[in-house]
């Protein structure tokens, strides 16, 4: 099976394509495409890697993907029979060659910008979610106005970047593989103690090289990246089951010690695990 480049179905000559997904959990493979993604998720809640970043999802989120950003989501299955998500996807040139760079269409200059590390939209959400609801019984010019509508809105909107680090080249079929078992091996075994034999394995390389690899395309070491996941699954504990102890939670993602949880914690999140459950 081919995991990348991942590709959208469409007829030949449509601009743009709306698509709901809906799943027990969205499509869990890593995998890249030509088209700029925005998303709304209707339903579920999870975590998604884009490019080199491991975030947190769910309901009424707005996301946006940009074209060959390798991401992936992984729903959490126990908590919903259903994830919806309803997404547009188009290239910049899908109306003409300089379609968007024309004066009328300069506000959409940072859309585009962030779209290259992925965004997360912050405010105006209900205007854009209101949007979306609208495409499931529109026309297709209607649907190519609406888009432009979400995309004004999101330009005016705040939004936080996905990720930190894009690697530039396109991932082959054999990387995307490649990197697609390390993530999922990660993101399933998170809790457990991992070696770097263990994880170089996974992808079929000696430590040495791995460490390479993987320092090229995430501009992170893996260890830096299992941290990360780590500290978002105790994220989602933390909010989640307000009675578990902070050293449980420390032990159940895979700390340790709950001192080396504390530092870690505050160096990613800028806040002690304490601190972080009293903001909740």
């Amino acid at each position: 099976m081919k995991v990348l480049p991942f590709k959208i179905p469409k007829p030949k000559n449509e601009a743009l394509i709306y698509q709901e997904d809906r799943e027990r959990i969205f499509y869990g493979q890593l995998h890249q495409h030509q088209e700029i993604q925005i998303s709304l998720i209707v339903k579920g809640s999870g975590s998604f890697i884009v490019a080199d970043t491991i975030n947190e999802y769910k309901e009424n989120d707005i996301l946006v993907i940009g074209e060959y950003v390798p991401h992936v989501f992984k729903s959490d299955s126990n908590k919903s029979d259903e994830s919806i998500m309803c997404s547009l996807f188009f290239k910049k040139d899908s109306f003409g060659n300089h379609f968007f760079e024309v004066a009328d269409m300069a506000e959409t200059k940072d859309f585009f910008i962030g779209s290259e590390y992925g965004l997360k939209v912050l405010s105006k959400k209900r205007k854009i979610a209101k949007q979306f609801h609208k495409l499931s019984h529109q026309n297709k010019i209607e649907r190519v106005a609406t888009l432009l509508k979400i995309i004004s809105l999101i330009s005016k909107a705040k939004a936080a970047p996905l990720s930190s680090f894009v690697y530039k080249k396109r991932y082959t079929d054999d990387e995307g593989k490649r990197m697609n078992d390390v993530f999922e091996y990660a993101m399933e075994k998170f809790y457990e103690p991992i070696t770097l034999e263990e994880i170089a394995d996974k992808a079929h390389m000696n430590k040495n090289s791995f460490c390479r690899y993987f320092k090229k395309r995430t501009n992170k070491t893996f260890f830096q990246f299992l941290i990360e996941i780590r500290i978002e699954n105790a994220c989602k504990l933390i909010n989640s089951k307000p009675d578990l102890s902070i050293s449980l939670i420390a032990e159940q993602c895979g700390f340790g010690t709950i001192a080396n949880f504390n530092r870690k914690f505050k160096e990613i999140k800028g806040v002690t695990p304490t601190d972080y459950r009293r903001q909740r």
